[in-house]
């Protein structure tokens, strides 16, 4: 295969394009071509990509809060439910901008260390370029997540959409892949390399800290969490 046939294309001249029109592209224009355009389009920047994934981590986490409360506090009297909630609403003003920050954080390193792989690979891509694509297909890949979740709640349901979440999760590798490389200018070979090895050592690094992180969030807001429940069980008969 010659160079030419992997090199990324020009932008599209033009002016800017919506956040939106980029996301769109970006999952339902899955080839090099497309994610070459968008890592080299003047709107790039990985700033645009941690707020991307900020706000869809915020949505993502905050619906899971109270879908949580709602499912603990079903078939329970309505004073019961209430004080649920409002103990929700104070965990999500607590926990969930933390949650997301930990969300931008992990996109942050996973991209740097899979753009790091590749450059040992000799990709010519950039940080910036590969965060704005990644953010471009993550970000409303979480947001999709998100409505999953709504739907997951209900019983026999979220047995079916099992299924549909292990072939999103699937879609995004293989996505990210293309996108690794059209941005690096690679082989099938290389790019699948380059994002798999990392994402393998960053999801093993995971497990090992997220009991850590979830002890740690607890604790801070243990005292609130411990107001709640006691209001809860006050109000009980």
């Amino acid at each position: 295969m010659n160079e030419q046939s992997n090199a990324p294309m020009s932008p599209v001249p033009g002016g800017p394009t919506s956040f939106f029109q980029v996301w769109m592209n970006a999952l339902t224009k899955p080839n090099e071509q497309t994610y070459a355009e968008i890592a080299t389009s003047p709107d790039a920047s990985p700033g645009k990509a941690y707020l991307w994934v900020f706000l869809a981590a915020l949505v993502n986490f905050s619906i899971a809060f109270v879908i949580q409360a709602l499912f603990i506090g079903f078939g329970g009297q309505s004073e019961e439910i209430t004080s649920m909630l409002g103990g929700s609403a104070i965990a999500l003003i607590c926990a969930v901008p933390i949650l997301a920050g930990l969300q931008v954080l992990a996109f942050m390193i996973i991209t740097g260390v899979v753009q790091w792989v590749a450059g040992l690979f000799k990709g010519v891509g950039t940080y910036g370029q590969l965060a704005y694509v990644f953010g471009a297909i993550w970000a409303p890949v979480l947001l999709v997540a998100s409505v999953l979740s709504i739907f997951s709640a209900i019983p026999f349901l979220g047995l079916c959409l099992w299924p549909l979440s292990i072939l999103l999760l699937l879609y995004v590798a293989v996505l990210s892949v293309i996108a690794v490389k059209g941005v690096n200018k690679f082989e099938w070979g290389q790019a699948a390399a380059s994002y798999l090895i990392p994402l393998l050592v960053v999801v093993i690094i995971g497990f090992c800290l997220v009991p850590v992180m979830t002890i740690a969030v607890m604790r801070l807001l243990g005292p609130t969490i411990g107001d709640t429940f006691s209001t809860i069980q006050n109000s009980l008969p």
